[in-house]
């Protein structure tokens, strides 16, 4: 009995390791098979974790109404069967089928990423969040608000470039661009243009600087009033860091300027009052054009179809005593006006206190002005500022995101104020960097109670900017229509169906179908070869840039100024290299002065195009300052290309002679700014350019 208890024991425990080997076996050629028939379906569910697309059920948890890509088709593991006969296991189907399936999963991965929406960062968006979240909902783009871990395509801010933390993407903020449209830097721009082209930078009112130019403009005001008795001037002085009409204040004479203190520790710009501007129901008003700018190198500008035309609450007089301190009569504000008794809040784009520019340009059509004329003028405007700009806007884009380190790529929207006179010329007031994109307005219910009231006019002009400027900075716009254009190559052989084509059309064609045109009009380079004679201070900027020597900074040492002299062959025997140090102490300590950022010591872009005038002035004695310059120009451009043709060669000769060539120093070293009309003899005129009507 025992015997027969023990062998039962005994067989029993034979057949549950026979059991339990046999199933080892199984799983562990299932295992093997398995590997290389759901490698696709690891990879998938890989990219998938790593693609910013969100899931379909998050998508609707989240409420997102826009249409989700078709999911990936996952690969599923049966679960094993009994291993077949050793002699009877086919190996050639089961990895041919794995194979086929991979290849099917990369493809389909690929149409999933271009149909990706892209993704928006806005926890910085600040008063333009209302408009930036209407048009990433008209995009059917993903939208982060508290920001998200992993990279996104675009980075919307509210008030300036100031993350060090973006490596990629897009950030709608150049470095820099605060600082450059601030009223004494501007006019500082503007005069510079002034001075090279008078007739074309006659839009901009003559300007001083408070309090480095006091002196001068009461020497001035006082010279023209001796020549003309019965010119009677009026002046507005405007705050350098003002805004929304803060600080702003007419006067009539010199003498009337608050200096108590102010100025010191509040610099400000004094310019001539436009006295005779444009009314419109009696009233003055001016207008709001938003330019993107799209990229700084190479230059592109776009300019809104529609803008704002903000009203004057009070009608207008001419200044006098009497009325000087009419705020409502003579500042265009809207963020004063609106405290007005007299403003007039209406959703009608063409009545009320706030309209549309195309409404006043309809208008004025009906009385027979020439529209397309205006338009001109203002395109020519808006160009030649932003020509004005971009020298100092690349120094500070190389200082903020030097060549061959990682960071972003920017765009803008600017705010260009300008004011028509009573014959219909354009006037530039300021530019501003960060321009009102509220779509509310305040509504006093009662005397201290205020309510946000959804303005019609502002979301049809501000929503359609910010959603345009979007569209216009897709990232992923050219991968969907080169992916698009090899998927219509098959389907145009095989004549597939139009259903088929629409889908083959591209991922975000089904989605832009319903978009109006896009309101943004390019102007630069659409009209490059009317302008870019006028680009002699951006050239100087190349030079400037390449004699730097340190990445990151923003000031010339004297070193890289010798550099620049030497390199250039501009010293002689009438300008040692004592004369040019000393040229370098008296420009440098007179900029250095004027500046409040003492951070770093150094010549600024400022400084050195002076010392590049006077350099101009002493060897073209003949010509026009603007053709003094640009000889002075082409003369640098052809030595320093010399000189790199000869580090050329000297470095494929070192290469090959196992030496490295001699480069001299490290200022020496850096990169060369691209050569311009180089060929050119010094003195040729190639300033003349027709003109054209911009339509």
């Amino acid at each position: 009995m025992q015997r027969r208890n023990s062998e039962r024991e005994l067989a029993s425990r034979w057949e549950t390791e026979a059991v339990a080997a046999a199933k080892a076996q199984a799983a562990e050629r299932v295992r093997v098979d398995a590997g290389a028939a759901g490698e696709p379906e690891r990879r998938a569910r890989e990219e998938q974790a790593m693609d910013p697309a969100p899931a379909q059920p998050r998508a609707t948890e989240e409420g997102d109404a826009r249409v989700l890509p078709r999911p990936l088709p996952t690969l599923t593991v049966s679960k094993p069967k009994p291993a077949p006969a050793r002699g009877l296991w086919t190996h050639g189907k089961p990895r041919s089928k794995g194979r086929n399936c991979k290849r099917s999963s990369g493809r389909r991965s690929d149409e999933y990423r271009s149909q990706r929406p892209v993704t928006v960062d806005s926890s910085k968006a600040r008063t333009s969040l209302d408009a930036l979240k209407i048009s990433i909902r008209q995009l059917k783009w993903k939208e982060f608000p508290f920001g998200r871990r992993l990279p996104c395509d675009i980075y919307w801010h509210g008030v300036s470039f100031h993350d060090s933390d973006i490596f990629s993407g897009q950030v709608n903020k150049f470095p820099g661009m605060t600082e450059m449209v601030r009223k004494i830097t501007l006019s500082r721009a503007v005069r510079i243009m002034q001075n090279l082209f008078p007739e074309e930078y006659n839009f901009y009112p003559r300007s001083w600087i408070l309090p480095d130019e006091f002196q001068l403009f009461v020497a001035q005001v006082r010279m023209v009033k001796d020549g003309d008795p019965s010119w009677k001037p009026t002046f507005i002085v405007k705050p350098d860091g003002g805004c929304q009409g803060d600080g702003i204040y007419l006067i009539k004479d010199p003498s009337d300027i608050r200096l108590a203190g102010t100025l010191q520790s509040r610099p400000a710009v004094v310019q001539e009052y436009i006295c005779k501007p444009l009314l419109i129901d009696k009233l003055k008003f001016d207008i709001r054009l938003y330019v993107l700018l799209k990229s700084l190198d190479p230059l592109e500008i776009y300019i809104a179809k529609d803008g704002l035309s903000r009203f004057c609450t009070e009608p207008y007089q001419e200044p006098s005593s009497k009325n000087l301190h009419h705020i409502f009569m003579h500042l265009t504000n809207y963020s004063l006006n609106i405290h007005s008794g007299n403003f007039v809040h209406s959703d009608s784009t063409s009545t009320g206190s706030k309209r549309t520019f195309s409404s006043i340009l309809c208008r004025l059509s009906s009385k027979g002005v020439d529209i397309k004329k205006v338009w001109s003028d203002i395109i020519s405007l808006v160009i030649k500022t932003v020509i004005a700009l971009t020298p100092e806007l690349k120094v500070f884009y190389q200082s903020d995101i030097p060549a061959g380190r990682p960071g972003p790529t920017c765009f803008q929207i600017l705010g260009f104020d300008i004011l028509l006179m009573k014959n219909l010329k354009p006037v530039l007031l300021e530019v501003n960097a960060n321009p009102s994109m509220r779509i509310e307005h305040e509504q006093e219910l009662s005397p201290g109670v205020f309510e946000n009231v959804p303005s019609l006019v502002d979301e049809e002009v501000k929503v359609a900017v910010i959603r345009d400027t979007l569209r216009l900075m897709d990232p992923l716009k050219k991968k969907r229509e080169s992916q698009s254009q090899q998927l219509e190559k098959p389907l145009a052989a095989k004549e597939a169906p139009d259903s088929e084509r629409a889908i083959a059309s591209g991922g975000n064609a089904y989605s832009e179908a319903h978009l109006p045109s896009i309101c943004l009009k390019q102007v630069f380079p659409k009209y490059a070869k009317q302008f870019n004679y006028l680009r002699l201070v951006d050239r100087m900027a190349n030079l400037f840039i390449r004699f730097l020597g340190i990445k990151g900074s923003m000031k010339l040492g004297p070193t890289g100024f010798r550099t620049f002299i030497r390199n250039c062959k501009l010293s002689s025997s009438s300008l040692s290299m004592a004369a040019v140090d000393i040229l370098y102490i008296d420009i440098t300590r007179r900029w250095n002065s004027m500046t409040l950022d003492q951070r770093e010591s150094g010549m600024c872009l400022q400084a050195f195009i002076e010392a590049f005038f006077y350099l101009a002035q002493r060897k073209f004695k003949m010509l026009p300052l603007h053709e003094q310059v640009a000889s002075l120009i082409d003369l640098c451009e052809y030595h320093l290309s010399l000189l790199d043709e000869k580090r050329l060669v000297c470095g494929r000769s070192g290469t090959l002679g196992g030496r490295p060539p001699d480069i001299g120093s490290p200022q020496e070293a850096t990169p060369a700014a691209p050569l311009a009309e180089s060929n050119l003899p010094p003195c040729t005129d190639k300033h003349s350019h027709p003109r054209h009507a911009l339509s």
